[in-house]
């Protein structure tokens, strides 16, 4: 847990750290796989709404990969390795993988669960991250699932 060279001292005891790292090595799991399947949706998705579903999958895939990166720097700022690998993202993500290339409203169906599921996975992580006083993880939470959700919202309006 503790870096050789020099201890973590940043008021958080070592398995509070630990614990909230595994909590966002899981939310980096989400995003992440969440990513690659907005990806592919963006390269595979076919029909009427395809222009309007092909910008708006890229803007998508382009904050989950930006968001990847802050939530493993925070992991690695509690002193802990971020997973890296597809072994390990998909050992710990609750996204199922899309394999097919299924019509645009399915497309669309399966990214509001999903979107809805990384905002599932980012709030079980509060309640230890509150008790642990760790405002900056609290603040990424926050910013995390006020964009799943707002981006579930939208997504969700495509299909009325």
């Amino acid at each position: 847990m503790n870096s050789k060279s020099m201890p973590i001292n940043i008021g958080i005891n070592d398995s509070d750290r630990e614990a909230i790292a595994n909590g966002l090595s899981k939310l980096l799991a989400d995003t992440y796989t969440l990513y690659l399947k907005t990806h592919n949706f963006h390269w595979n998705v076919t029909g009427p709404m395809f222009n309007t579903l092909h910008l708006m999958f890229e803007q998508q895939y382009n904050e989950l990969a930006l968001a990847v990166d802050l939530i493993a720097e925070r992991i690695r700022a509690l002193g802990v390795a971020a997973p890296g690998s597809y072994k390990q993202f998909a050992d710990l993500t609750r996204i199922k993988e899309e394999t097919g290339a299924p019509e645009a409203t399915d497309m669309i169906r399966q990214l509001v669960a999903d979107q809805e599921t990384v905002v599932r996975t980012a709030r079980e992580i509060f309640p230890l991250v509150d008790k642990a006083n760790d405002e900056p993880t609290a603040d990424l939470l926050t910013q995390r699932m006020q964009i799943h959700e707002k981006t579930a919202w939208m997504l969700r309006s495509l299909l009325q």
